[in-house]
């Protein structure tokens, strides 16, 4: 299959997703949220179901919202949902559609010193995410919920960045009784999401590679997924693909990691067109020795 052009254009891909999700406008000035029948529905980014522009839910924060109440068994929708998505895309929500992707994006192009960690350190790093998938949107919800199988939502209250960004801030600074109920927890976020923000400045997607659940819970069908990458036998294994990813993938080997945002740098990089992305491709190099 031929490269799709159109994914070129990621960065305008992605502000017309962000623009799209959150395009209950007023909400920003009202300072109150959008309630209607869409807020049923969950979409594959970390998109909080707090922020004012929202007209979507996020499927963490819906998760940890079942988690929340006696209905346990609407998390097995959710769920599902969020399977079908990894199927069909994996990551690649988490590279052209994801709101807060996109703004670790425009934070990472603020002309200051970066830093890389080192390989083994980083790869260490990346595995956080899927401890806090484990315990903090699963385990701690069930072990920790109260006799009447109320839970805290972990996740959401005492880490996730997005929902202190783009809903706690926006709220608090148009809705007077929101302000005036802002205690210590709102300040710990705030610290939460300063650090994050920091983090992201210098450290290519700092959110994204060591921390996201939605990424790490997408992560895992990259290798399935109906959308891929693939390599072809004109690989030459020259490693620009590597040395372009800013994960430090190498696509020629396993192209479709559970690390990969699918951003296709590494379709654009490669000097022989050996790497492509779509559904199905001919003459695929046989790279499932190195999964």
């Amino acid at each position: 299959m031929a490269r799709l052009k159109i994914l070129k254009h990621r960065h305008l891909i992605q502000a017309l997703g962000a623009t799209m999700f959150n395009s209950n406008f007023k909400g920003f000035f009202e300072g109150n949220i959008y309630k209607g029948n869409l807020k049923s529905v969950c979409i594959p980014v970390l998109n909080c179901y707090s922020c004012p522009g929202a007209i979507f839910s996020c499927p963490i924060g819906s998760l940890q919202a079942v988690e929340n109440s006696t209905k346990f068994s609407l998390s097995f929708y959710i769920l599902g949902l969020m399977g079908l998505f990894g199927i069909l895309a994996g990551r690649f929500f988490c590279g052209y559609l994801c709101p807060f992707g996109f703004f670790q994006d425009l934070l990472y192009k603020i002309k200051v010193k970066k830093f890389k960690l080192p390989k083994k350190a980083s790869k260490v790093l990346s595995l956080l995410k899927y401890f806090i998938l484990a315990i903090m949107v699963f385990l701690l919800p069930i072990l920790l919920s109260s006799p009447t199988k109320i839970s805290d939502p972990y996740f959401c209250k005492y880490l996730c960045p997005s929902g202190t960004i783009f809903g706690g801030i926006p709220l608090a600074l148009r809705n007077v009784q929101i302000r005036n109920a802002i205690g210590s927890l709102f300040f710990y976020k705030l610290t939460i999401a300063i650090l994050i923000i920091v983090l992201s400045i210098i450290l290519y997607r700092f959110f994204c590679r060591y921390l996201c659940p939605l990424g790490a819970f997408l992560g895992i069908f990259n290798p399935i997924s109906f959308y891929r990458l693939s390599v072809s036998h004109n690989c030459i294994d020259c490693k620009k693909c590597q040395a372009k990813c800013k994960f430090d993938i190498p696509t020629y080997k396993t192209p479709n990691s559970p690390e990969c945002i699918r951003c296709n740098d590494c379709v654009k990089v490669c000097p022989v067109g050996a790497i492509k992305a779509g559904v199905k491709h001919d003459d695929e190099r046989d790279y499932s020795a190195n999964l």
